[in-house]
């Protein structure tokens, strides 16, 4: 087993592009039922995943954990997004949320 050298919060658009590097051959169990978990699940690419996480950073001071989780997830509702704000137990203003929306919608391509 490899000693862990580092820890990182990554999207599921960028855990499959790290798998996909990997001979499907060669992928133990867990390996291959999380290739096949974000191949389903994953609902942008993960230079648009990375793109996003820069944004709601930047733009609506998220934390990458957040940002990763909202991209993970990719609500499409205010509803939706306060669940996890509440998760959070932080107050997120009704543009910010709205804000969080445009871009996972640039995101995904839809205008």
């Amino acid at each position: 087993m490899a000693d862990i050298v580092s820890k990182k919060v990554i999207t599921l658009p960028e855990v499959k592009a790290i798998l996909a590097n990997i001979d499907p051959d060669r992928m133990d169990q867990i390996q291959r039922w999380t290739y096949n978990y974000v191949t389903k699940f994953a609902k942008v690419s993960e230079d648009k995943a990375k793109a996003m996480k820069i944004k709601l950073m930047n733009e609506c001071g998220l934390t990458e954990e957040e940002a990763v989780e909202i991209i993970n997830i990719m609500p499409s509702s205010i509803e939706e997004l306060r669940t996890f704000a509440f998760g959070w137990k932080k107050l997120i203003l009704t543009e910010t949320l709205e804000k969080i929306l445009k871009i996972l919608k640039e995101g995904r391509g839809i205008e």
